[in-house]
């Protein structure tokens, strides 16, 4: 492999992780406004397995490339691009196209937007950790759900990458959290990263144990990116003008509209993704901006769960879709 070519993840068709390979590619310099990165570690994420499907938000043009989350060092700048130095520790943002910029590679020209530094103290792997999940919740909790000190925050699917992050950005905002997990191989970890309560769902009554916890409050906000039946229970769970934030579609279920709980008590029900704030410079300005200074004093730091090499990328996505992690899977390249 030359310095104009790189090796990246490819896949044809969709369909199961069977479909991706790793082919050796023609490697431009940056163009005006991008950066190029040496990737040292790759952050997986959910929204890629259903990219790889054909279910997500943007369709694959074939033959497509893959991958929001990298750290790396800076290599070559784009014409216009100031702010970065060669050899600067950074990572990737998502805010770009990753059938066309996609990360899953071990070299990346990157939209300069979405390249930032992350703090010295920080391994790769950590670097590779930090914007999907930390920039989903604070846009989710704090700029759509209003979270605050003295709120009760429900986390779903919480032992996810985004799931451990809101428990982190809530507990740092004063918040009463709520975790949830469907078995109960994970209630203690879910604890230890910062829960107050866990409700093993495939045992215990949603609903029950948010009234019984908020004595009969209800919730303030939930944050899920489950959907489908879920959502009534979320509904019946929440508080007068509680805010149901919907960031996911994990249960491909229809989800029927729970109007009287919502009519009652006056519940909202947001639809939300992190594209909001990645591609509203300003307000990706303030996530920034906040995330620096949790990260800073140490209020939240990515939690990890296994590495895989870069020739196993099946072998990591398959691991991600067995929902087994607790914490961020990396790639190391």
């Amino acid at each position: 492999m030359t310095s104009n070519t790189t090796q990246a993840v490819v896949f044809r068709e969709t369909g199961d992780s069977s479909v991706l390979s790793i082919e050796t590619l023609d490697l431009s310099p940056p163009a005006a406004g991008e950066v190029q990165i040496r990737v040292e570690a790759i952050g997986l994420n959910r929204a890629e397995i259903m990219f790889r499907e054909g279910a997500y938000l943007e369709q694959p043009v074939f033959p497509a490339r893959m991958g929001y989350e990298a750290a790396g060092v800076v290599t070559a700048l784009g014409d216009g691009v100031s702010g970065f130095e060669l050899g600067q520790k950074v990572s990737t943002i998502p805010a770009f196209s990753m059938g066309v910029h996609g990360v899953y590679a071990r070299m990346a020209n990157v939209p300069a937007h979405a390249v930032s530094a992350y703090p010295d103290r920080l391994s790769p792997r950590e670097g590779a950790s930090i914007w999907m999940q930390y920039v989903t919740a604070w846009g989710g909790l704090i700029a759509r759900g209003g979270l605050a000190s003295g709120k009760t925050v429900i986390i779903t699917a919480a032992s996810s990458s985004v799931g451990l992050a809101s428990i982190q950005l809530a507990r740092a905002e004063g918040a009463t959290v709520i975790a949830t997990t469907r078995g109960g191989s994970k209630v203690e970890a879910l604890k230890a990263a910062g829960a107050h309560h866990v409700i093993q769902t495939d045992t215990e009554n949603l609903v029950e144990r948010v009234q019984e916890i908020t004595q009969g409050q209800g919730a303030d906000i939930a944050f899920d990116p489950v959907a489908g039946p879920i959502v009534d229970e979320l509904a019946q769970a929440m508080g007068a003008r509680g805010r149901i934030i919907l960031y996911g579609l994990l249960d491909t279920r229809p989800v029927n509209v729970p109007l009287f709980p919502m009519l009652a008590k006056g519940v909202s029900l947001i639809g939300y993704t992190l594209f909001e704030i990645t591609q509203d410079p300003e307000a990706l300005e303030a996530a920034k901006a906040y995330l620096y200074s949790r990260l800073d004093d140490g209020a939240i730091t990515p939690i990890l769960d296994r590495d895989f090499a870069f020739e196993d990328i099946a072998k990591a996505q398959d691991y991600m879709a067995s929902n087994q992690q607790i914490g961020k899977i990396t790639v190391s390249v």
